[in-house]
Parts: structure tokens; C-alpha cells; sequence
């Protein structure tokens, strides 16, 4: 059996960094991880190939090999799985597709030919079984949460690893909380399942043996979940494992903002290697927490809170939203005074997305205010719902937030906020600079530092880290690229020009 495994098209959002990556050399931030763990699931016997439609193109010749295209997708990939679909039925290949997007939409798919939903743990071998007696099922789903001990190394062979700017690995997945609009607990549950310590090892021992270095993602919805475990065995034997390895690897993730209550835990997970974590602030309005079921984030001082997360030596990404129903048109002024006091230089900024799947959709179909499916690209300025604040207001206000916050001015004056705050702790960066490193340092000197709009920003930035903090400066120019690849990002959300900021 000859199986093509195609990963769509990522559209250009702040997820993408599809602008920062020439600055590194790079063609795509993560490898498609799913699918390389639908491939070790797939028998040894099968040959298989797959195409990552964001490093690489897809040719008709391609398609034709393949007995069957295994294709699996996030929402916001919609549109690039229908083309692929779409040259797939064409051409006579039968497809087979999983993930998120066809879990949540199966029925917005006629023209697949077969749906291996939910974890592929469970529904995809018993969709091989099938295969195997020559009857598929076109529909294979179950609710069954598979113990993730069974879950098997991906298979990282099929891909080039010196495409892409990060690995990835997954540890847990489910999250005890459960904010109203969003599909996680609705696709993995409330309870966290983890991984054994031994497994996490050794899928850094496989990176490291395939002669990886540099950032890994644990891409977990929610990386606490189970604290007790973090502490007691994962982080502990992580940090092992990178001392005796001379720090190969540097950490980032996911988590609640209630991190912030564990210093142990901050502590441990410095130690590991993690340098960044990705917090879903979502909005400083209480109302607006309360209303969609933000609890771990009601009742605390979120600015303290993120404040104590950075002087640990993590530096807070954060996720913020306007559009909710208590929100009034005062949420931009709040959300702009909030980001630039808290210093979360990444700060990724969406209209409220409402999700199939979600309890936040079910509530607004059963009033009769969903309007379209949503894309799933936190940066589209398509309502497809009915806002209780004025449509015009929530998307004008919106592009102005953005197109303020990713500003030369608010940008750099946020970097230098996190910069005062930020206490780096561990190995220092400069010894594990990669020559990657070394280029993207230089093409940002030529294009931020000198072709650049923002370059007196740039160099203020960059003669203060060197003076000041020396060691931070290897992050003080990655967060520059970053800007630009925002800064970016944010002048196609919106059509205002500068002056009238």
C-alpha cells in the first residue's frame, strides 16, 4: 500500500510566522506533528511519503503515485484541504482525512471518501483493520479517550528537519478548565492524559540522535494539567536528561495563567529548558471572563500574575479577544493598556472565534445568531456571528488595536518593558548559537536596522540590551523579527495607514 500524507496550507496569521521565517532560513515554524504520529501508527510495511504544502509544492505526479492521500488539518487549513480534496477527486485517489477540522466538520466534506475522527490512537487502527479486509467504513468514529502511553514516537523520517524552525512534541492532552469558546475539552476531555516520563525522553533522544538543536514546542493545550507529575517526575528527569546532553534544547508551551500561583513549578520548568510560555489572557474586563467561564483568570490581578511569570525567567506570550457580549466599546482602550503595562511582546490579538464544537457555538446557534462557519483564523475580520456590540464599531476597533499595538512605538516601548522585568535564568544563550542564529542577526541589522521603518527603534533597543543585558540579546533580535512578522501581519488586517493611528 503506498500512502501520500499531505499537511494543507497554513493562510499568513501570527501562528504562521510565515514573514519571520527568511529571516532565519526557514521555510515553516513547526513540522506537521500529527501526521507524523498517524505515520508510526501505520504498518511498517506500507510506503509512505508526505508533503507539507508549507515547505513544498504538491504536483499532479504526487497525487497519482499514491494509493490512498492521508490528509489532516486544522480549521484554519480549510481552505488549502478543499483544494487538496478537490485535486484528489479529480485525479481518481481516494482520500482519507482526520484532525480537527474534518472531527468538528465531518459533514461539511462529502467528497471525502473516508473520515477517521476523534484520536487516531483508537479509530485509525481499527480503520486499518478494515482497510486491510477490503471493507472501510466511510465514517469511523468513537468517544474513546486512548491512554497515551500507547501513543508511538513520530515518525520523523518523512520530513527535513532543516525546513522548519522548531520540532515539536507532545506530552498531554485535555485540560481542566473549560472556557466556553473554546473546542479542547470538547475534542480531548476535562482530564489531562499524559505521556510516561520514559516516553518524553525518548522522543528527545530521538531528535537529538537525528541531530536536532535549537527550540522545541510542546504543543499541549494546557502543559499543567497535571501538576503533581510535572513536579515529581517530568521536569526532574527533563532537566537530567538536558544537563547530560549540554543543553541541546530550548522549551516552550502552553498553559493556564494559575502557573503563576506554583513557584516550584516555575522554578522546575526554568531548570528543564523551558523559555517561553503561551497564556490565554483573553481580556482584563471581569464581566467579559465570567461570561465565557474564564475562571482561573477572574479574581487575581492578571498584570501581577504575568509579571510573576517573566521575573521566573518564562516569557509570557499572551492570547487576548475582543467581541464578547459583555465587552463595550471601551475593550480596546483596556486591552491597549493592558498589553503595553504587561510587556507581552507576542501578543495575539483575535475577534471572538466561534467554534463548532464549542459550548460558545451552541449557545449563539440556539439564539439564532451564527451567521457562517468560522475559518479559524484568529486574524479574519469576518463576523460570523451576530456581536452584541455594533458590528462596524467590534471591526474598526479591532484593526485599530492591532495595527496600534504591532506600531513601531508601542511595539519596541513593550520590548523594553519586558526586558526590565525579565530575569533570565539557566545557560546562557549565546552557547547554543546555531549559524541560523548568526544570519538571522545580521538580515535583521540590514532590514530592521537599516532598511527598516522602525530602525531608530531597533538600534535603541539593541544598544540598550548590550549595555544593560548582555546575555538577553539573542532574544532582544529574535523579538524584533518577530515584530516585523506582526507588524506584517497587522497591515493586511488593517486598512488604515499609519497616520491615522
Amino acid at each position: 500500500m503506498k500512502v501520500l500524507l499531505v499537511y494543507p496550507k497554513y493562510p499568513d496569521t501570527y501562528w504562521s510566522f510565515h514573514y519571520a521565517m527568511p529571516f532565519i532560513g526557514k521555510k515553516a515554524a513547526f513540522p506537521p506533528l500529527g501526521l507524523l504520529t498517524v505515520a508510526a501508527i501505520i504498518p511498517d510495511s506500507w510506503i509512505m511519503k508526505l508533503t507539507d504544502l508549507n515547505v513544498e509544492l504538491l504536483s499532479d505526479d504526487d497525487l497519482r503515485w499514491a494509493d490512498y492521500v492521508f490528509i489532516s488539518a486544522m480549521t484554519v487549513q480549510r481552505d488549502s484541504a478543499r483544494e487538496v480534496l478537490a485535486r484528489c477527486k479529480a485525479l481518481g485517489i481516494k482520500t482519507v482525512a482526520g484532525g480537527p477540522l474534518f472531527s468538528t466538520c465531518h459533514d461539511e466534506f462529502p467528497e471525502v471518501d473516508h473520515l477517521v475522527l476523534g484520536e487516531a490512537e483508537v479509530t485509525l487502527p481499527r480503520f486499518l483493520a478494515d482497510l486491510d479486509h477490503k471493507k472501510p467504513e466511510r465514517l469511523n468514529l468513537s468517544d474513546e479517550r486512548p491512554d497515551l502511553s500507547r501513543t508511538p514516537i513520530p515518525r520523523w523520517s518523512l520530513i527535513d528537519m532543516r525546513k522548519y524552525a522548531s520540532m515539536n512534541v507532545q506530552y498531554s492532552r485535555g485540560c481542566p478548565f473549560d472556557c466556553e469558546f473554546c473546542d479542547i475539552t470538547a475534542m480531548f476531555g476535562h482530564t489531562p492524559r499524559t505521556k510516561t516520563t520514559e516516553q518524553v525522553i525518548a522522543e528527545l533522544e530521538t531528535l537529538y540522535s537525528r541531530g536536532w538543536r535549537g527550540g522545541v514546542f510542546f504543543v499541549d493545550d494546557n502543559f499543567i494539567g497535571d501538576k503533581r507529575k510535572l513536579k515529581a517526575e517530568v521536569l526532574p528527569a527533563m532537566t537530567a536528561w538536558m544537563e547530560a546532553h549540554r543543553h541541546p534544547f530550548f522549551f516552550y508551551t502552553e498553559a493556564s495563567i494559575n502557573l503563576a500561583d506554583d513557584p516550584h513549578l516555575l522554578e522546575l520548568m526554568v531548570a528543564a529548558g523551558f523559555q517561553d510560555v503561551f497564556i490565554g489572557i483573553e481580556t482584563p474586563e471581569k464581566d467579559s471572563l465570567r461570561e465565557t467561564g474564564k475562571l482561573q483568570n477572574d479574581n487575581r490581578d492578571l498584570l501581577a500574575s504575568v509579571r510573576s511569570i517573566q521575573r521566573a525567567g518564562l516569557q509570557v506570550q499572551g492570547g487576548f479577544i475582543v467581541g464578547f457580549d459583555s465587552d463595550s466599546p471601551a475593550i480596546f482602550d483596556k486591552q491597549l493598556r493592558f498589553i503595553q503595562d504587561s510587556g507581552i511582546v507576542t501578543a495575539m490579538v483575535g475577534i471572538l472565534m466561534v467554534l463548532r464544537g464549542t459550548k460558545l457555538h451552541s449557545r449563539l446557534a440556539s439564539e439564532g445568531r451564527i451567521i457562517s462557519t468560522a475559518n479559524g483564523n484568529n486574524t479574519d475580520t469576518t463576523l460570523t456571528f451576530e456581536p452584541k456590540m455594533s458590528p462596524q464599531v467590534l471591526v474598526e476597533g479591532y484593526q485599530r488595536l492591532v495595527k496600534t499595538i504591532y506600531s513601531p512605538d508601542y511595539f519596541y516601548e513593550r520590548i523594553m518593558t519586558f526586558l526590565k522585568e525579565y530575569q533570565l535564568s539557566g545557560p546562557s544563550p549565546f552557547s547554543t548559537l546555531q549559524w541560523r542564529d548568526l544570519k538571522a542577526f545580521f538580515r535583521s541589522m540590514l532590514f530592521l536596522g537599516i532598511l527598516g521603518k522602525e530602525r531608530l527603534h531597533y538600534w535603541k533597543v539593541f544598544a540598550w540590551t548590550l549595555l544593560r543585558k548582555p546575555r538577553l540579546l539573542p532574544l532582544t533580535i529574535t523579538l524584533t523579527i518577530y515584530g516585523f512578522h506582526f507588524r506584517t501581519v497587522s497591515d493586511q488586517i488593517c486598512p488604515y495607514p499609519a497616520s491615522e493611528e
